[in-house]
Formats: structure tokens, C-alpha cells, sequence
């Protein structure tokens, strides 16, 4: 089993930045791939960036490039979203989640999930 805990959630005002963590324990070798997620009242659960564990390579949403930066370090088991220029349209439930394959997908076929985190961004 894999638990995946995430941090670092909070309010902050328009143009803002804020990082997102998320620790990982347990059968971390079945972990290939990782991504973030979120979602917004009303929304459904979507897409934000991915990361190749064994290669490094990232993946991300449209209205999230330039913007977001996902990174992994491999040796202390954390997975990390750095948001920078946050938009009031950020505004969501932050979601870490992990795969057992290498191939970053941009659905919500991900095998182990975290609890989530609130980012709230202001005008």
C-alpha cells in the first residue's frame, strides 16, 4: 500500500505563490508516476501537472504552463508543486495522487490518492 499526505495549502491573494507538498510512504517502489489534481465546487477532478518518476519528464495542463512547476525527490519520497502568478480561477481542493505505471495520463486513472489540500487565492 502507498499513502500519499499532502501540505503547504492556504490563502493567498491574487499573484501570489504558494508550494505544494506531498510526502509519500509505504510500497513506494510501485510508484511510477505522479501527478497533481484538483477540484473546484461544483467541478470535476482535473488535471493539473505529471511527473515521470524514472525519467523526470512533466506534463501539464494548459492553464496551469509557464505557471507550475512539478518536481520529485526521489530520495526523500516528496512530491512538490511549486504555483507561482496564481490566478482566483486556481481556487480548489489540491489533490496528490500516484501510479503504478511510468506513463503520465492526464485522467484520473491513478491508483492511490491523498486526502487534498485547500488552495484558496484571492482578489
Amino acid at each position: 500500500q502507498v499513502q500519499l499526505v499532502e501540505s503547504g495549502g492556504g490563502l493567498v491573494q491574487a499573484g501570489g505563490s504558494l508550494r505544494l507538498s506531498c510526502r509519500v510512504s509505504g510500497r513506494t517502489f510501485d510508484i511510477y508516476a505522479m501527478g497533481w489534481f484538483r477540484q473546484a465546487p461544483g467541478n470535476g477532478r482535473e488535471f493539473v501537472a505529471g511527473i515521470s518518476c524514472l525519467f523526470g519528464t512533466t506534463q501539464y495542463d494548459d492553464s496551469v504552463k509557464g505557471r507550475f512547476t512539478i518536481s520529485r525527490d526521489n530520495g526523500k519520497n516528496i512530491l512538490t508543486l511549486h504555483m507561482n502568478s496564481l490566478k482566483v480561477e486556481d481556487t480548489a481542493v489540491y489533490y496528490c495522487a500516484a501510479r503504478r505505471s511510468n506513463i503520465i495520463v492526464a485522467t484520473t486513472q491513478y491508483d492511490y490518492w491523498g486526502q487534498g489540500t485547500q488552495v484558496t487565492v484571492s482578489t
